[in-house]
């Protein structure tokens, strides 16, 4: 199961059931510090969790696995300005936080669709405000037919560049997703290692990375080696192993030692679960985030013994 098949789905159920009543919660924009316990932080990709569920029901099933955020696709797709605040409430009462939205449809590899890649950008700021969310996941898009690759680079460099700029008041962070050829044989950024090149082009400290190890493991695999060499463009990692999507310890991926991995280098932002649930939604991400914890532990150990490795901390 993908991503986008669930989509419409997600948008449905939490559209058709709205959120409930909840109490009103004071708040700002951009109020999605990470909590942690210890370790770095964890979310949870909403789409994964059982779609036909009102949003409410999904974002508590997700809180009572011990999570304090989650990341949403379309699921707040038109509405009301007293939805978004019921949802809110819903969140802050929870003590969740939403980490991430992505959304964006106009190509980014496209230059002659970056007039509305950009109106997009500018009309989701809002919707992340309204979410108190401060980072935007974003997808390059299609390979464009008659282009050749390093012109679609070249497009992604600067259509990232000035998002960023348009970002920049809002105090929004963008990051940039690999998604691999198996799931979308036309899709431009199926590489890690051309994203980070990307990244580093862009040179702007709002503007990072979103290393998707499910998808890297189908595309080229070396995952670590790549994350240990990046880890400072790293701004979220997203979790599923390989084959199904599924929970760590499912497939082929050696989870445990990319927590280790993570530890080591200190990485300090988000981990957010994207994978869908074999059993119970609740015991499978309360396992995830718990054996994550524990190899993250290891890995700090190690780093503690070692003062050569590299630093990844959130933003201030």
């Amino acid at each position: 199961m993908r991503r986008r098949q669930f989509m419409g789905t997600c948008a449905a159920a939490a559209l058709g059931t709205g959120v409930g009543s909840l109490p009103a919660f004071p708040g700002t924009a951009g109020e999605n510090t990470p909590v942690s316990t210890g370790s770095f932080p964890f979310s949870v990709m909403l789409w994964t969790i059982e779609p036909k569920l009102p949003f409410d029901a999904r974002i508590a099933k997700v809180a009572e696995a011990g999570y304090h955020a989650v990341e949403l696709v379309n699921e707040y797709q038109n509405w009301s300005k007293e939805e978004f605040a019921r949802a809110r409430a819903h969140l802050h009462s929870l003590g969740m936080v939403v980490d991430a939205c992505s959304g964006i449809d106009s190509s980014l590899c496209d230059p002659s669709q970056r007039d509305a890649f950009l109106a997009e950008v500018r009309a989701k700021l809002p919707v992340l405000a309204e979410l108190q969310s401060s980072r935007l996941i974003l997808l390059t898009g299609d390979q464009v037919p008659g282009l050749s690759r390093q012109q679609m680079h070249a497009s992604c460099v600067e259509g990232m560049q000035r998002a960023a700029e348009i970002a920049a008041p809002q105090n929004v962070e963008l990051l940039l997703e690999n998604i691999d050829s198996e799931e979308n044989p036309k899709y431009f950024l199926s590489s890690v290692a051309q994203g980070f090149e990307i990244i580093r082009e862009v040179a702007n400290p709002r503007v990072k990375f979103l290393y998707d190890f499910f998808h890297e493991q189908i595309s080229e695999g070396n995952l670590i080696s790549k994350l240990e060499k990046n880890i400072d463009l790293v701004g979220l990692v997203h979790v599923a192993d390989v084959p199904g999507r599924h929970e760590p310890g499912t497939g082929e991926i050696n989870y445990g030692n990319i927590f280790r991995k993570l530890g080591q280098l200190k990485y300090s932002r988000y981990v957010a679960m994207e994978f869908i649930p074999t059993g119970n939604v609740v015991a499978s991400l309360r396992t995830a985030r718990e054996s994550a914890e524990k190899y993250a532990a290891e890995g700090r150990l190690l780093a503690s013994r070692d003062g050569s490795v590299k630093v990844n901390h959130a933003p201030a």
